[in-house]
């Protein structure tokens, strides 16, 4: 692998890897890759869109992930309408929209894409990132999350958190697809897949207080189908926001795994870090929820 010495660090940790036991009312464990495919694929190249799609294919296909007549939500990134995607702080609109053609060609019945912006309007938010646009010409729709929609939900796993509001949504749909982008946080350090689904809770400023534990309390109930972590350009610096392009490299990386730890881990590599050094990753690893041992799991790499 081309991801330096984290990487290489990562590779020492102790296995991290569990099969978590599924508590009552969270989202089903999501599948686990069948005999002869890779449990993570790294793809590199200059076209997001097929970047995403080697990546996927290489996990055995949406299909492995969706089935005939799924509803399927996506949750990318889209925190904020200050910046086009070019500054690196939203989910780069190619990658999304790329996800949305998969699961339709997969067959499912209809994919919503959502978000709930800290920053502007949610019209906005979507339309200044480019996913909106994105989204509607390969067929999805973009949702605006209806606060009533956020429902009271107990964490029986959570160590931290017994209950928290959570969009209804993210829990109910066939397949939920997370789809973070890498950038750097001011107080997480790294946002990444656990990071990203605080954007399916109600009052996030509250959720900031040990914010690791809490993220992986959040994980042990909202467990991603699929996770899709968009490094083509990462913020690597005055994140989450942004807002100069001087922060932003190109990385033209995207790595997707049915495990959010090991995803994040492994995106950690990419800010010269291992995934021990984010908080809320080595507590889900910690919880069983993920692994963060990945010389443990068979990781494929794609040159596109």
């Amino acid at each position: 692998m081309r991801l330096g010495a984290a990487f290489a660090a990562d590779l020492l940790l102790a296995g991290c890897q569990a099969s978590p036991e599924e508590p009552s009312g969270a989202r089903p464990l999501p599948p686990g890759p069948a005999a002869g495919q890779p449990y993570l694929a790294v793809a590199r190249g200059a076209d997001p869109a097929a970047l995403t799609r080697a990546a996927v294919e290489r996990l055995g296909g949406m299909r492995r992930f969706v089935s005939q007549g799924d509803t399927v939500v996506v949750k990318p990134n889209i925190c904020v309408d200050y910046h086009p995607p070019e500054y690196a702080a939203t989910t780069n609109p190619e990658v999304v929209a790329e996800l949305v053609r998969m699961c339709l060609a997969a067959g499912a019945a209809r994919v919503r894409v959502m978000d709930m912006p800290f920053g502007g309007t949610p019209e906005s938010a979507y339309q200044v990132s480019g996913i909106a646009a994105a989204v509607a010409a390969a067929g999805g729709t973009m949702v605006q999350m209806s606060p009533l929609a956020f429902v009271e939900t107990a964490i029986p796993a959570g160590r931290d958190l017994s209950a928290w509001k959570v969009y209804s949504e993210a829990l109910s749909a066939d397949v939920l697809i997370n789809v973070p982008i890498a950038k750097h946080h001011s107080l997480a350090r790294l946002s990444l897949g656990g990071k990203n689904l605080m954007g399916v809770i109600a009052d996030p400023g509250k959720f900031h207080a040990r914010l690791g534990q809490r993220v992986a309390d959040l994980l042990s109930l909202v467990r991603p189908t699929l996770t899709v972590v968009d490094a083509y350009r990462i913020l690597v610096a005055h994140g989450p926001t942004g807002g100069s392009l001087n922060d932003v490299q190109l990385a033209q990386t995207v790595i997707a795994s049915h495990d959010t730890v090991a995803a994040d881990a492994c995106a950690a590599t990419l800010f010269g870090l291992t995934g021990a050094d984010v908080a809320y990753v080595k507590a889900a690893a910690e919880m069983g929820l993920g692994t963060l041992d990945l010389a443990s799991v068979a990781i494929e790499e794609i040159e596109v």
